[in-house]
């Protein structure tokens, strides 16, 4: 069992944020789930789409345990989700995802029960603008290669979201509390964060 001590209750206590590095899964995808599983069909065939769906799977058993396992006052936990949008039905939209078969958005599910709040996290309008692009490169029949989503000018709509994100944790997460975000390989929210964030990046290899 993994133990993160929560923050100590004295008048200097800083914030916590225990980033967790993830991988969607075809259920994560929404509406672009079918695009996804054309391309990779035509990039690698059936097999290699087979390997890299059990692969992920496998990582999620991994975050399933260390997140399970931590010893946190779960009232002061705040959960911070990649792709969740600031829109008043956060919970809604969650659920909806956990039914569908998203591993993560199930996990989010059972850390709210313990007591956790989970807050919206994304901006919708650079949400739909990456679906949009997305969307696009992927009926044309192209895919996203590792450099085009790159930092900086390379993917800017990456950097913006990025920063979008750090602005709400710096913004909702209070002296004691800790935060659990689940967040893609791809970003890098942490030049974006105040000072007094302590972040945690958990290693998952050896869950």
């Amino acid at each position: 069992m993994t133990k993160i001590e929560p923050p100590a209750r004295v008048q200097s206590a800083k914030r916590s944020l225990i980033l967790v590095p993830i991988v969607h899964t075809l259920e994560d995808l929404g509406t672009q789930k079918d695009l996804v599983v054309r391309a990779s069909l035509r990039t690698g065939g059936r097999m290699a789409l087979k390997r890299k769906t059990e692969a992920i799977r496998a990582l999620w058993q991994r975050i399933e345990r260390y997140v399970e396992g931590l010893q946190l006052r779960w009232e002061e936990v705040r959960i911070f989700q990649d792709a969740l949008p600031v829109s008043g039905r956060e919970k809604e939209i969650v659920t909806e995802l956990a039914r569908a078969g998203s591993l993560n958005h199930q996990l989010v599910l059972r850390l709210l029960e313990r007591g956790a709040v989970l807050v919206g996290t994304e901006s919708p309008k650079l949400l739909l603008a990456e679906y949009e692009m997305v969307k696009k490169t992927l009926e044309s029949g192209g895919h996203r290669s590792k450099s085009s989503r790159g930092r900086g000018e390379a993917d800017p709509i990456l950097t913006k979201r990025d920063q979008f994100i750090a602005n709400r944790i710096n913004r909702i997460l209070r002296p004691g509390e800790t935060g659990i975000l689940f967040l893609g390989l791809l970003h890098s929210v942490e030049p974006f964060l105040e000072g007094d964030i302590e972040v945690v990046r958990p290693s998952l290899a050896s869950q």
